[in-house]
């Protein structure tokens, strides 16, 4: 069992909790709780260490998860799961993963781009809503949040393990989406989004919510969308804001199939 808190390993989960250039360059990340092994049950990934805490394996559904994946977890104490989570209530149970990079399909009816999405909770909302809605992929442009942040994860929801996922500058996204029609949310949107065909090959540009989307990602638009929203209400939510138009994209596409 481990129970030091200056254990190697225990230094390793920690330092990629918090430093994303290690994460960066480790190409790992940690997830948490028993959701999360339930998710590598459906989307298999590479497991490098897991660890969970005595009373955890206790549990003979939790000790059988364990067995399905394949891979024995170390033991550690209550005290060093709390130094080695993120969270304010461990759940017992925890494992760093290798990233991996799933290619988008060939010729995608839809991508999401997004432009300086800063906070973690928007990105693994807006990841887990792009999971729900079944949209080919996303691009993270320059200044976005790390999508392997502890917060991200968490709030992706088992998203972040299907999602074809890229990160780039203008240019790279621009090859990306060539050939695309691509719109960008905007308060100041010309066409409301219902009235957009997203039954082409589309993309959409989801800026952040202090500045806006950036000039590059104005330049890449073809065209603004807009939201309508009731006065006094002064903006979205930028995960909102792309759920709603995401929906409206796969429900056109769903209804030209049928």
């Amino acid at each position: 069992m481990i129970n030091s808190l200056q254990n190697n390993k225990v230094k390793y989960v920690r330092r990629l909790q918090t430093d994303r250039r290690f994460r960066t360059r480790e190409g790992a990340f940690v997830i948490e709780g028993t959701r999360w092994l339930a998710e590598l049950q459906i989307a298999p990934q590479p497991i490098r260490l897991l660890f969970a805490t005595a009373d955890w394996l206790k549990n003979p559904a939790q000790a059988a998860m364990l067995a399905d994946l394949g891979i024995p977890a170390q033991t550690v104490t209550t005290e060093v799961m709390a130094a080695m989570s993120d969270t304010e209530t461990p759940q017992g149970v925890l494992a760093v993963l290798e990233v991996v990079t799933r290619p988008f399909p060939p010729n995608p009816a839809f991508i999401l781009i997004l432009d300086s999405i800063r906070d973690p909770g928007n990105l693994g909302t807006i990841l887990r809503t792009v999971g729900a809605a079944g949209v080919a992929g996303v691009w993270l442009g320059p200044g976005c949040v790390d999508a392997y942040n502890p917060k991200v994860v968490r709030g992706s929801m088992g998203a972040l393990l299907r999602l074809p996922l890229a990160s780039g500058d203008w240019s790279d996204i621009g090859q990306a989406v060539c050939g695309m029609a691509i719109y960008l949310a905007a308060a100041d949107g010309e066409v409301v989004y219902t009235a957009v065909d997203w039954t082409r090959p589309s993309a959409l540009i989801i800026g952040s919510e202090a500045s806006g989307a950036g000039q590059q990602a104005r330049q890449l638009a073809h065209q603004r969308i807009a939201i309508p929203i009731r006065s006094h209400t002064e903006s979205l939510n930028a995960a909102v804001a792309a759920g709603v138009i995401m929906f409206e994209a796969v429900r056109q596409q769903a209804k030209a199939k049928s």
